[in-house]
């Protein structure tokens, strides 16, 4: 996301920011009006100090991404417009194919979902969740996932700006306010598919994968309803949450280099750090 916002006019991005915290604050004051428990103060502080550190560790970073990004789009298989409709449905299609992947391995290998336990680690589902982003997205290799966009010929920029579309949209998807969307629900992911993904409960957990879209949960069998018979409970398994920034940025990783430190055997090693969490 903070890739894609170093594209924007500077005075849009502050566009976006103001209207982004003018969302949470709105959302804020009427879960006060209506009595809910929507936030808690401490929690929305850390997401921000979170969102602070990612942002600023992305800026540094992004000139290093773009070198497999330009290498694999100058040895491109397929030269075509870019701006085509067809093109860009391509684009669209394949960039939200490529997040379910990336975001469903992200919750079934360790060394990826270090950094994505980060977004699980709110106790509240509400739009300041939304912005709690793992500061080592690259160093888990998120990115890998995209590349063979720039090798079919797609141009980075149009990738980076694609994603940014795709997270921008899933900013509004995180809250436990926003109602169900009728008939858009089966094509979508909605607030209410996200509210299931975020939840912790038994039934609920490694479903609703998708970014804009939810139809390629329902193709691949990891598509959920929210259970009819509980609460939904938010915040990651077995984990007190933290308020520290870098605790909740770096938490996971201590604890998978400490595992896989102790674990005897290379084998046992490797399943510490590529195994599914709490494998």
């Amino acid at each position: 996301m903070s890739t894609a916002s170093l594209l924007i006019d500077p005075t849009l991005r502050h566009v976006i920011l103001a209207t982004a915290i003018g969302l949470m604050l709105l959302e804020y004051g009427i879960g006060r009006l209506a009595h809910r428990e929507t936030h808690d103060w401490r929690e929305s502080v850390a997401s921000f100090g979170v969102a602070l550190g990612q942002n600023l560790l992305r800026a540094v970073e992004a000139g290093i991404l773009a070198v497999p990004f330009a290498f694999l789009y100058e040895h491109r298989l397929f030269d075509f417009a870019q701006a085509n409709p067809l093109a860009l449905a391509g684009l669209f299609f394949g960039s939200e194919f490529l997040y379910y992947w990336q975001h469903r391995a992200s919750h079934r290998i360790r060394w990826m979902w270090a950094t994505h336990a980060v977004h699980h680690s709110t106790t509240r589902l509400n739009l300041t969740a939304a912005i709690r982003l793992g500061w080592t997205g690259n160093i888990s290799g998120n990115f890998l996932f995209f590349l063979p966009l720039a090798l079919i010929g797609f141009h980075p920029f149009a990738i980076v700006s694609m994603l940014g579309i795709n997270l921008f949209y899933q900013f509004f998807v995180h809250s436990d306010f926003a109602p169900r969307l009728g008939v858009l629900e089966w094509v979508l992911n909605t607030p209410s598919h996200h509210r299931v993904h975020h939840a912790c409960n038994a039934p609920c957990l490694d479903k609703n994968y998708g970014g804009i879209l939810i139809v390629f949960d329902r193709l691949f069998g990891t598509f959920a309803a929210r259970p009819s018979d509980q609460p939904l409970r938010f915040g990651l398994v077995g984990g007190a949450p933290s308020f520290n920034p870098i605790q909740i940025a770096l938490g996971e990783w201590t604890v998978m280099l400490s595992d896989a430190w102790r674990a005897r055997g290379a084998r046992a090693k490797l399943r510490a750090l590529f195994g599914p969490p709490g494998g």
